[in-house]
């Protein structure tokens, strides 16, 4: 038996012993007539590694900057977890669910493992890219947006508790929200607007956020305690590296390199400019001095409140949210966060929660129809100031939506992860810090 048949017999004998992953094998094969395009290629990939970029170093640093020195390494550890696991379970079952198929409620299982993906496949939703790319850059989005969740519940909750709801999490609220919204589910047919993800993505987190904080249980001594962050300093890297990396979150979600991408971008950057301003004049007024924590946090309100509505509005729009974003965010940080008694331990609803839903709201506004004409737009898609009202109720439609799914589902997942493992330490691991009780590491 010559070499080539040999290797051509262990082929065939894989293939039927995992029917499931080979049943359609992708044609390999360069296709002279592909519709990808090498410069909408290169712009994704790029944008592709600069949302990566955003989960780690950005969000790992940017956390953990916040949290105490005890906790710093755990804290790190969460956005390291999510980022291993979610791009697993999106290889597997979580692309293929969110959008694959035209369900209304869920996508199919016909890109199972990615089966069937050839080297000129192309998803309907990004036809001038290959389609694992594609698959790619929504894995980045999904990584992210449950690595958000965890700076709710930074400081007390058990590691492996935290793997589970990443999980569960992913595949029973991230991926039916996706694919409602970007997948061609019922809020997409609906005529819901959401660029870059204000309800997939920060509405999303941030409410999950906000019901996994309350089921946790406040924090070992909040409210007497000395909660200062460790090192503020890695938090405004963090910022930094967020700030940038939003930009292929939102111009990488025009999917292609073309005008649309250059509005999202600029829209962003003015976005983040105003919301640091807003919410540093604030604070100066409303304590006397403008802190370092406050301008970053500003900074996140104005990109996460500008990421719906990005790719739809004109550049004084940004500045126009962005500055808004700072006001309302830095009121739910504060006053809200107090009058309700909450322990967000990063603020992730308070940020990500109402700066979501307030950019999402805001599309409806601002939406301007020469920004978003396309050839499934000729007319473009107004908004509330060019005489479309309708927009602003079906925003406020997605809202609700995806915050009665996204709160109802975190309740339930987590109080069943309870049932076989505790969700936070216990208190004396809370005191010597998660850092070494979780991992078994700590800073000198």
């Amino acid at each position: 038996m010559d070499q080539k048949t040999a290797y051509g017999r262990i082929t065939r004998g894989i293939a039927a012993a995992l029917p499931f992953t080979f049943a359609a094998a992708p044609a390999w094969a360069q296709d002279v007539a592909s519709k990808i395009d090498p410069a909408d290629t290169a712009w994704m990939i790029s944008a592709t590694g600069l949302v990566l970029m955003m989960t780690i170093p950005g969000l790992a640093l940017f956390y953990c900057g916040m949290v105490r020195k005890k906790n710093v390494l755990a804290t790190m550890a969460q956005s390291f977890a999510c980022t291993g696991l979610c791009s697993l379970l999106w290889f597997v079952v979580g692309y293929t669910l969110s959008f694959a198929g035209d369900g209304a409620w869920l996508g199919t299982f016909e890109r199972l493992f990615l089966r069937g993906i050839g080297m000129d496949a192309t998803s309907p939703f990004a036809p001038t890219i290959p389609e694992l790319l594609f698959v790619f850059y929504q894995m980045t989005f999904a990584i992210i947006t449950v690595a958000l969740v965890a700076g709710a519940v930074a400081d007390r909750m058990r590691f492996s508790a935290f793997l589970w709801f990443a999980a569960g999490w992913l595949i029973l609220v991230y991926v039916p929200i996706a694919h409602w919204v970007w997948g061609g589910g019922f809020l997409a047919r609906a005529g819901l607007l959401d660029f870059a993800g204000g309800t997939v993505v920060h509405l999303n987190a941030g409410v999950a956020g906000l019901v996994a904080a309350c089921v946790v249980g406040k924090r070992y001594g909040y409210g007497t305690d000395n909660f200062s962050p460790y090192d503020l300093s890695l938090a405004v890297i963090g910022t930094g590296l967020l700030w940038v990396g939003w930009f292929g979150f939102n111009g990488g979600s025009a999917l292609g390199a073309n005008s649309r991408a250059g509005f999202a971008v600029l829209t962003t950057h003015l976005a983040a400019c105003s919301g640091v301003l807003t919410w540093m004049v604030l604070e100066w007024l409303d304590r006397g001095k403008p802190s370092v924590l406050g301008m970053i946090s500003g900074a996140v309100a104005g990109l996460g409140t500008i990421t719906p509505a990005s790719g739809f509005v004109l550049p004084w729009h940004g500045l126009v949210i962005g500055l808004i974003a700072g006001a309302f965010c830095f009121w739910a940080c504060t006053k809200l966060k107090q009058a309700l008694g909450y322990d967000d331990s990063l603020d992730v609803f308070g940020v990500h929660g109402v700066g979501g839903a307030t950019g999402t709201l805001l599309t409806g506004v601002f939406a301007t129809a020469a920004v978003s004409i396309g050839p499934d737009t000729p007319q473009g898609l107004p908004g509330l100031l060019e005489g479309n009202p309708n927009q602003l109720l079906l925003q406020l439609y997605g809202v609700l939506v995806t915050l009665v799914w996204s709160g109802a589902i975190t309740f339930v997942l987590l109080k069943l992860i309870a049932l076989v493992v505790p969700l936070r330490v216990s208190p004396q691991s809370e005191i010597e810090g998660l850092d070494v009780t979780q991992h078994g590491e700590a800073l000198q």
